[in-house]
């Protein structure tokens, strides 16, 4: 029997969270995200140690911090340093809903140069997401164009 080294179902990256409180981050991300429980490993103390959620095509994994192991959340570090992207197909109803469910909004959806309807938001556990809605394919020139008629950042 052969084992692939990319279990069926997963992508070559796969993110890996760490966040205070895995139990209600999970609940959130479902309810924000429509994230669907794919398995729970709890310690001894009860800490989630290791947990797997699929949203749409695409797993990720997240666990409580352990501090005495180096595993910090972004809000024991300061912030994220990275973000996640989640294409769906109606980002403005999946927008209002991760607002409903506690995320704050960073940046509103608005359509963009790019071709994409997106919007930032942060989550309850500092982690960053942006979500969109592909709704036109834009070549590489016209992306070009239209950055050069983006106001000059300070």
């Amino acid at each position: 029997m052969t084992v692939e080294a990319v279990p069926k179902g997963y992508h070559t990256i796969t993110p890996y969270m760490t966040v205070r409180d895995a139990a209600r981050a999970i609940e959130f991300y479902k309810q924000a995200f429509g994230a669907v429980e794919k398995g729970v490993g709890k310690g001894p103390d009860g800490k989630i140690m290791h947990a797997e959620l699929r949203i749409g095509d695409s797993v990720f994994m997240l666990a409580d911090e352990f501090p005495q192991f180096g595993s910090l959340s972004p809000q024991s570090t300061g912030g994220a340093g990275m973000g996640l992207h989640i294409y769906l197909e109606d980002v403005d109803s999946a927008f209002d809903r991760a607002v409903k469910a506690g995320a704050t909004v960073e940046m509103p959806v608005a359509d963009m140069f790019w071709g994409d309807r997106y919007g930032k938001l942060a989550d309850p556990f500092g982690h960053k997401w942006s979500i969109g809605t592909h709704k036109r394919d834009v070549t590489m020139e016209e992306m070009e164009e239209a950055m050069k008629q983006l106001p000059k950042s300070a």
